[in-house]
C-alpha cells in the first residue's frame, strides 16, 4: 500500500466536502494534514469546522493542524504556511481546493461576487502556490493539485456564468503555467469530477436533495487524488485529470459504490460543468 507517512499536505478549504475527504484519505496512509479553511465556528448552512475535520483526520490515522485561513489575504497565507512548516517540518503536497461560486449572467452578477470568485479561485490559488513552492522544492515527491476543470475554452461553458467560468479557469491556467515553470521539480496537475459531487455547494446552490441524489460522494475525488499524488512528480505533470479516468487507469471500473444513490443507473447521474 502506498504510504504518505511523514508527508505534509496543505489543503485549502478542507473543513468539509472534497477538501476534507482528500485529507481523510491521505490520513489513512499516515499523512500530516494542514486544514487551511475559514470555518472555526459552526455555520447554520455549512456542516463542519476546521476542528471537526481535524478530529476526523486524526481518527483516520493522520496528524492534523487546523488553521483559520482566508486565502484572500497574503499575510494570513504566509503565516499559515510558516506555521505548517514549523509544526511538521515542511510541506510536501499542496491541494488548492478552496473555491467560490456564483452562477449568474453578466447583468445579474454583482461585482462583489465577481471579486470574491476571482480573489478566492484564481488569485487565491496562485498566491497559496507561490507561498508553498519554496518548501515544495525541498520535498522528495512534491505535488500541487488544483481542483479545477480541463481547459475547455468553449462558449457553452461561459455563456451562462461568465464570471464563475473565468475564475475557475484561472485555477486551471495556474496548472498550465506552473507545470511548465516547475517541470521536473514539482508535479502540477488539475483534477475535476465527471459528475456533480454531493457537497454543500450542490445542495445549497444547484438543486438541493434531488441534485445530491444524482451525484457521487466526495470519496471518488479523494481516491482519484490519492492515485495522482502517489505518482512520480517528474512524470505526472501538466495533466487535467477527470476522476473516473484516473480510477480506470488504476483498474477501478465499477463506480456505483461512489453514487449517493447506489440504485440509480450511472447514466442518470448529473454531469458536472466543463466536461
Amino acid at each position: 500500500m502506498t504510504t504518505f507517512s511523514g508527508k505534509t499536505v496543505f489543503i485549502t478549504g478542507a473543513s468539509r466536502g472534497i477538501g476534507k475527504a482528500i485529507g481523510v484519505r491521505l490520513a489513512q496512509a499516515g499523512a500530516n494534514i494542514v486544514i487551511a479553511a475559514k470555518t472555526a465556528a459552526p455555520h447554520p448552512k455549512l456542516p463542519g469546522t476546521i476542528y471537526t475535520a481535524a478530529a476526523e483526520i486524526e481518527a483516520a490515522g493522520g496528524n492534523a493542524l487546523p488553521l483559520v485561513v482566508d486565502i484572500r489575504h497574503e499575510e494570513i497565507v504566509e503565516n499559515a504556511v510558516a506555521q505548517a512548516v514549523e509544526h511538521f517540518g515542511g510541506i510536501d503536497i499542496l491541494i488548492n481546493n478552496a473555491s467560490a461560486i456564483f452562477l449568474a449572467g453578466t447583468v445579474e452578477t454583482p461585482m462583489k461576487r465577481f471579486d470574491l470568485m476571482h480573489q478566492v479561485n484564481a488569485r487565491g490559488t496562485y498566491m497559496v502556490a507561490q507561498k508553498c513552492v519554496p518548501h515544495l522544492l525541498q520535498a522528495d515527491n512534491p505535488h500541487i493539485l488544483n481542483l479545477s476543470p480541463p481547459l475547455n475554452m468553449e462558449t457553452r461553458w461561459f455563456k451562462r456564468h461568465t464570471a464563475y467560468s473565468m475564475a475557475k479557469f484561472g485555477m486551471s491556467m495556474c496548472v498550465l503555467g506552473m507545470a511548465g515553470e516547475f517541470d521536473g521539480k514539482i508535479g502540477v496537475n488539475a483534477l475535476w469530477p465527471r459528475t456533480t459531487i454531493d457537497t454543500a455547494a450542490v445542495r445549497n446552490l444547484l438543486g438541493g436533495e434531488q441534485m445530491a441524489k444524482r451525484s457521487r460522494t466526495p470519496t471518488i475525488i479523494a481516491d482519484a487524488a490519492f492515485a495522482i499524488l502517489s505518482r512520480d512528480h517528474t512524470t505526472c505533470n501538466g495533466n487535467f485529470f477527470v476522476d473516473d479516468e484516473v480510477l480506470a487507469a488504476e483498474g477501478v471500473t465499477d463506480l456505483s459504490p461512489y453514487s449517493v444513490d447506489p440504485d440509480l443507473p450511472q447514466e442518470k447521474l448529473m454531469p458536472d460543468f466543463f466536461v
